[in-house]
């Protein structure tokens, strides 16, 4: 990983995830962090200033982050930002295998696990304490959430929410947009988007 003690990070989202990814952006040895919200009266975040709002991106120099948990606001920020460097952020607490690959604008939390050959896309996040087994593919924009857990072999599709504490059998495909409430267990492809709940999870709308 560069040394980016001399660079600037942007982060997008001054709200509690943006807490954590600024937190992690230390750790990475980040120091000149600034903030960026679409909500003008928010004026600070982990004590940094928020320095306008997320239009101001190209007229500032640095690398970007948007810490949004909306996956359609982080993909489209970040394909109107294609000129920007969209780094990825690894909490040093997460074990990530050696040839595991990460896509540009992902960050993986303190406690997640990641084991090998998996791909993982662009602007997704693996939240705290979550997992993701051996030879699984997670497609862009996805959110793992608290605790989730991936078995292996698994193939996510783009934009999914995997909801906290939610199980995902091996030898799985989850189509893109699919919603997986908390606490729910896959056990079966899901071919349709929608959101699905339950033991074992089943589409609710």
């Amino acid at each position: 990983m560069n040394n980016p003690d001399n660079r600037k990070l942007i982060i997008i989202g001054a709200s509690g995830h943006g807490k954590v990814v600024e937190d992690i952006a230390k750790l990475n040895g980040y120091k000149d962090i600034v903030f960026l919200d679409d909500d003008l009266e928010i004026k600070c975040c982990a004590g940094r200033p928020v320095t306008g709002d997320s239009s101001m991106i190209k007229r500032q120099d640095g690398e970007v982050f948007v810490a949004i948990g909306n996956t359609e606001i982080r993909r489209k920020i970040m394909e109107d930002n294609p000129d920007k460097t969209f780094p990825v952020l690894i909490h040093p607490d997460a074990i990530v295998a050696d040839d595991v690959v990460i896509g540009e604008g992902t960050v993986v939390m303190a406690g997640a696990i990641i084991n090998p050959c998996v791909k993982i896309g662009k602007g997704c996040i693996i939240n705290t304490s979550s997992s993701v087994d051996h030879d699984c593919v997670i497609g862009d924009y996805v959110h793992i959430a608290v605790g989730a857990h991936i078995c292996g072999t698994v193939d996510v599709g783009d934009s999914c929410w995997i909801g906290a504490g939610a199980t995902v059998s091996n030898n799985i495909e989850i189509c893109p947009d699919a919603i997986i409430g908390a606490g729910a267990t896959v056990v079966k492809d899901i071919k349709k988007s929608g959101t699905y709940v339950g033991v074992p999870a089943m589409m609710i709308d």
